[in-house]
């Protein structure tokens, strides 16, 4: 149901006991690694998405401390992913050692492990303009002989990986999807929105997604009665609601906001935001943002969406 809310070593082991999860739900380890180029950081914003506290290149003696942290947290980190490349010593060890560490630990340790073609690898590394870790240190100081150094070195590491996905012929969505559905703990994550009042005299929010102009209902403000009063107060939203062309307004706007959300969590985007729109975002725009907030917030079999926030950016400004 929908929520709505207005305004390698003996280091790797955490705990004396061994175990962190005695008395703890279960912790989670992904660790993150594969070709440069080939998605990783992407893979990081994913997995933060989906819940996950995502760290990068943390030394590995150190994963067992930052375990341990993560459980003293309030919340504590049940669910953590280690990014890691070439560069990091990770890669000077036996990534079985670690994981095993890990798993004799009680902690759930999975290795994801992403590649690509050479040649899509090199055309990233072009458009980005960047240079390859290993480039400078092969002999000839090539892009592709830097690529041929990194396959030998992770040979081992693609070989002990649990889930090795090539992202040659994905795009951003695609690969947003299997992560979500490895690493989402089986239904897709829903998305999060924002209803925000404002006032079009103060600007337009740069981060909105979808912009609703109420202006074309009769403002409170010329009614002495109710000037002093706002979208919050019922003696406001009730005259406001009233008004002809109100109550389509809303239906429409709530449908064109199931729409969007709809496609935008099949695409991967997990946040949006509505910005409702009156002269000064005091009457109009804040009755209607409480209205379309409680709508979806309402709607028990609207998959698409966890979470509305109802804000009004400019009341009270005037």
């Amino acid at each position: 149901m929908t929520r709505v809310e207005s305004n390698n070593n003996a280091g790797v082991a955490p705990g004396e006991s061994g175990s962190v999860t005695d008395t703890q739900q279960p912790v989670e380890v992904v660790i993150v690694t594969g070709l440069s180029g080939a998605g990783r950081g992407t893979a990081a914003r994913v997995l933060e998405d989906l819940g996950w506290y995502v760290t990068d290149n943390l030394p590995p003696e150190l994963i067992g401390r930052m375990i341990e942290l993560g459980a003293a947290a309030q919340p504590p980190i049940r669910r953590l992913a280690l990014v890691m490349d070439v560069r990091s010593r990770f890669f000077t060890g036996d990534l079985s050692g670690v994981t095993e560490q890990l798993r004799s630990a009680g902690i759930r340790t999975r290795v994801l492990f992403l590649e690509a073609s050479d040649d899509v690898l090199i055309r990233r590394f072009g458009f980005a303009r960047r240079r390859h870790p290993l480039q400078s240190d092969s002999p000839d100081g090539t892009l592709s002989a830097g690529l041929t150094a990194e396959r030998v070195r992770l040979g081992a590491v693609k070989a002990a990986a649990d889930l090795v996905i090539d992202t040659t012929e994905l795009s951003i969505h695609q690969l947003h999807r299997k992560l979500e559905e490895a690493y989402g703990a089986g239904a897709p994550a829903a998305l999060q929105l924002t209803v925000q009042s404002f006032g079009f005299k103060y600007g337009v929010p740069l981060d909105a997604d979808m912009v609703l102009d109420v202006r074309f209902l009769p403002n409170p403000h010329w009614i002495p009665e109710l000037r002093e009063h706002t979208g919050q107060e019922s003696v406001v939203s009730d005259y406001v609601l009233s008004r002809q062309g109100a109550q389509d307004y809303l239906q429409t706007g709530k449908h064109l906001v199931d729409l969007t959300t709809t496609g935008y969590r099949q695409e991967g985007k997990r946040y949006m935001t509505v910005a409702v729109g009156c002269t000064g975002g005091k009457h109009r725009s804040v009755a209607i943002a409480e209205a379309l907030g409680e709508r979806i917030g309402g709607d028990t079999g609207h998959a698409a969406v966890d979470v509305v926030r109802v804000v009004h950016r400019d009341l009270g400004r005037e």
